[in-house]
């Protein structure tokens, strides 16, 4: 077994409340690497073709990357998987917390998780050792208490815990994983598929070692960016909400969904407000040098604990920007309910935006709403909103099915207003603003995401060298509305470099050349490998994660992105009058499939791409 992994893996069915352990081997871990990698071979091996999302054969897998819990800088990541009961597809968030690393610590790599137990259960994982325990008693509890309890209960503040609030528990579409009570395993609806087994939560702890081969060069590492701190000064001192005035400035921030690109109150909701006016802490993952967390409280309209941690880019835009509200501590309250809750901030704000558009173009009445007014700016309906969707209260459990499924309730021009692909709704940037983004969002496996995905200004105004030593490519700068076979190209080179990163357990927040993340594997495993063994583990994921949807039976259709994309230009700063052709994209699209050796009209991988990348076996799961 190679350094840097435990070697283990976990499965535990709550249906017979049994427990079994398996050694995958080297072969395994080079093939896979982690995170995505291993959910991914995970839902093709275990998942039942057709898997109803919530059913208990849906398996749900937690997976660490190969740099988890190692001194490796940013090496916290890990990922959570599933057939997403969102978008009836491949389901995967990666995250950064404590939790991954404990469970390396506690000795295992990845948990997978079948069956459904008939009463509310919790994992108890340390030192090797597995319990299933009673959570009859958590059940209900929001995310803080229930941590806390769970502390009290196994005699350890240091415990970590990963868990559900009331929206997983209310099988909520929108819900998501919560660990340590303020950071989310966001998209896709995976707190569903939790609660759906009656699994509160997975608690770890562990006192183990990690074995690293070569220690030395992971320390250099470390000193280099503890001495190239000021790099991050920005997001130290405002953190992720500190891109407000930037995002705006650049007409980049969705607004009133995403009818435009500039909100005049940013202001009033920005990074640089909250540390003025209400940072009381900070707070950072693991070996990362960035420290991008924040801690809030506020004591007047509304009581904010900082056990919540505080709002992050996501909330300040989804609740902010797109719902119309200048509201900060509206904002930092909508923060701490959908972490007690559960709740992903970037789909349920969108959702609450979503209906507020309708409400005010007259296609969704008061009287659909329970008689909640719901119109931008309005911090109160917004914030009932949100208590509705947690519980499936009234309006709230149509819109606890996320914005898609909500819209279908109301009709075609309700449906129209919804910006999503997939079913997942939308986030920053807006497609708009990035060719190579839109395209991204098309294609990408669950949706709308900006961690695997390339952003065009990388390329924007780069010079060579740094794109050669950056990305081993070596190309002239493309502008973001550059829709040419080069920055196609230049997409299907990087993106699965950056799926590479999610195997390794690598906060996006880091840019390492492929030459330092092979220095680094070779430092932490001991392999001698190049770097396009290494490319290859990404491209082998992202490929796993599309066959793995035509099976579930989405297609080309849905690699689309929405109407308002095409039919309604933004009017914002340096992107006025853009729009995404939907022809060009097209385009673009069928020359994408082709450069990932996948069949340029259907998206089908080719048999021989699947050989080359010795998954010749996910041939069998393709459709007919």
């Amino acid at each position: 077994m190679p350094d840097g992994y435990c070697g283990k893996i976990l499965y535990a069915d709550l249906t017979t409340k049994t427990k079994t352990v398996e050694e995958p081997g080297e072969d395994f871990y080079r093939k896979f690497i982690g995170g995505w990698g291993i959910v991914a071979h995970e839902l093709l091996k275990r998942a039942p073709k057709g898997v109803d999302p919530l059913a208990p054969e849906n398996p749900l897998i937690f997976a660490t990357g190969l740099a988890t819990g190692s001194p490796t800088p940013s090496g916290a990541r890990h990922s959570v998987g599933a057939k997403s009961p969102l978008t009836g597809g491949f389901g995967q968030a990666d995250l950064t917390s404590y939790w991954g690393p404990e469970l390396k610590r506690a000795g295992f790599d990845a948990v997978v998780i079948t069956g459904a137990s008939p009463t509310p259960v919790y994992l108890w994982i340390h030192d090797g050792s597995v319990e299933i325990r009673d959570a009859g008693h958590l059940w209900g509890l929001e995310t803080g208490p229930a941590q806390t309890a769970i502390r009290g209960e196994l005699g350890d503040e240091k415990v970590r815990v990963a868990q559900i609030g009331p929206a997983g528990e209310n099988l909520v579409r929108i819900s998501t994983v919560m660990h340590d009570v303020d950071r989310w395993a966001g998209r896709g609806g995976l707190g569903a598929v939790m609660g759906s087994k009656k699994l509160k939560a997975i608690a770890v702890r562990g006192t183990g070692a990690i074995p690293v081969a070569d220690m030395e060069p992971l320390i250099a590492l470390r000193d280099t960016h503890i001495a190239a701190r000021d790099n991050w000064k920005h997001q130290q001192l405002h953190g992720t909400g500190g891109g407000v005035a930037e995002e705006n400035a650049a007409g980049d921030i969705p607004t009133r969904n995403f009818r435009g690109g500039v909100f005049e109150g940013w202001e009033k909701i920005s990074g640089e407000r909250i540390t003025d006016e209400f940072l009381v802490g900070r707070d950072t993952c693991g070996v990362c040098m960035v420290g991008c967390k924040r801690r809030v409280r506020a004591e007047g309209r509304f009581a904010v604990d900082p056990i919540y941690g505080g709002p992050e880019f996501e909330v300040l835009v989804g609740f902010g920007t797109q719902c119309g509200i200048g509201d900060l501590e509206a904002l930092l309250y909508v923060s701490q309910r959908c972490n007690a809750y559960g709740l992903d901030p970037t789909s349920t704000g969108m959702t609450v935006a979503w209906l507020m558009d309708c409400f005010e173009e007259d296609l969704i009445t008061a009287e659909q709403t329970g008689g909640i007014e719901v119109r931008f700016g309005d911090a109160e309906a917004m914030l009932k909103l949100v208590e509705k969707i947690a519980r499936r209260e009234g309006i709230g459990d149509t819109l606890a099915e996320g914005s898609l499924r909500a819209s279908r309730t109301f009709g075609r021009q309700a449906e129209a207003r919804v910006v999503h692909v997939k079913g997942q709704e939308m986030l920053v940037p807006d497609a708009r603003t990035q060719f190579g983004m839109a395209l991204n969002y098309a294609v990408s496996p669950f949706g709308p995401d900006y961690v695997h995905a390339a952003h065009d200004n990388w390329v924007a105004n780069t010079p060579n060298w740094l794109l050669k030593d950056a990305f081993g490519f070596f190309r002239e700068s493309l502008p973001h509305d550059e829709a040419s076979p080069e920055k196609v190209s230049w997409l299907a080179f990087v993106n699965p470099e950056l799926v590479l990163f999610n195997c390794l357990g690598w906060c996006f927040l880091y840019n390492y050349s492929m030459r330092r993340v092979r220095d680094v594997t070779q430092a932490l495993t001991g392999w001698r490998i190049r770097e396009k063994p290494l490319v290859r583990a990404g491209e082998r994921a992202l490929t796993m994660a599309r066959a793995f949807n035509l099976r579930e039976g989405l297609t080309v259709a849905d690699d689309v992105l929405p109407p308002r994309m095409s039919a309604e230009p933004l009017h914002a700063a340096d992107y006025d009058g853009w729009t995404i052709d939907p022809k060009q994209l097209a385009e673009a699209r069928s020359l994408y499939y082709g450069m990932m050796g996948w069949d340029e009209e259907t998206g089908v991988p080719k048999a021989w791409k699947l050989h080359e990348l010795d998954i010749g076996w996910v041939l069998d799961e393709l459709p007919d």
